[in-house]
C-alpha cells in the first residue's frame, strides 16, 4: 500500500498548475507511478489525446510502444508494473513541427521526488531526446547516434525514439533499430515484470 506522503505527492502533481498560463489548452497533469513500479517510461509530455482522454499514450504511439514492449494493455497500464513519467505531465500544444517541446519547470520541480519513490524500477526506457538528457549518464550528439549505441549503457537504461507515427520515416531509415534493439528490449520488459 503506498505511504500517505506518496499519495500526497501525487496529488500535489496531478493539481499543478504552475505553467497553466503558458499552456494553450491548460493544465491537465497525467502520469502513471507506483512505489512497486518495475519498469519507468520516461517520456516527453502527453500529446493531445492523452490531454483529451487524461490517459497516456492512448493514442497511435502507444499502441507501437506496446507492440515495441511486447504487452498489452493490461500490463501498460498496471501502475504497480509500469510507470509512466513524462518530461513534463501537461500537454505542450502544437509547434511548426509536431508537439512543443516539455516544460522544464515541471522535471525541475517534481522529477527528483517522483523518482525517489520508485525503489523497484530495474529498466528505465528513455524515450526521445528531452527525456535522454535528463536519464542518460552521457548521450551522443544526436538521438539516432545515442539510440544506435545503445548497448554503450547500464542495462537498466535502453534509449528508444519516440514511438509517434511521425517517426516513420526515420524506423525506415534505420532498420537496426527493428533488427538490433527491439529483440532486446523486449527481453528486458520481459525479466523486469517476470
Amino acid at each position: 500500500m503506498p505511504s500517505t506522503s506518496f499519495k500526497t505527492l501525487v496529488t500535489s502533481v496531478k493539481s499543478c498548475t504552475l505553467c497553466a498560463n503558458e499552456l494553450e489548452f491548460g493544465a491537465r497533469p497525467i502520469l502513471q507511478v507506483h512505489p512497486k513500479a518495475r519498469i519507468l517510461l520516461a517520456s516527453q509530455a502527453p500529446g493531445s489525446i492523452a490531454h483529451k482522454s487524461g490517459v497516456p499514450f492512448n493514442d497511435p504511439s502507444g499502441v507501437r510502444l506496446r507492440e515495441w514492449m511486447d504487452i498489452d494493455s493490461k500490463t501498460f497500464y498496471d501502475e504497480s508494473l509500469v510507470a509512466i513519467l513524462p518530461m513534463a505531465f501537461c500537454y505542450p500544444g502544437k509547434g511548426s513541427s509536431g508537439d512543443l517541446p516539455p516544460k522544464p519547470i515541471c522535471a525541475a520541480t517534481w522529477r527528483n521526488q517522483l523518482m525517489a519513490t520508485l525503489p523497484n524500477v530495474c529498466l528505465t526506457l528513455v524515450i526521445g531526446q528531452y527525456a535522454q538528457e535528463w536519464h542518460l549518464p552521457f548521450k551522443k550528439k544526436t538521438l539516432t547516434d545515442t539510440v544506435r549505441h545503445w548497448a554503450e549503457y547500464d542495462e537498466t537504461l535502453l534509449p528508444l525514439p519516440h514511438p509517434s507515427p511521425r517517426n516513420n520515416i526515420w524506423l525506415k531509415r534505420n532498420g537496426w533499430f527493428e533488427r538490433d534493439v527491439l529483440p532486446v528490449l523486449r527481453d528486458r520488459v520481459a525479466n523486469a515484470i517476470a
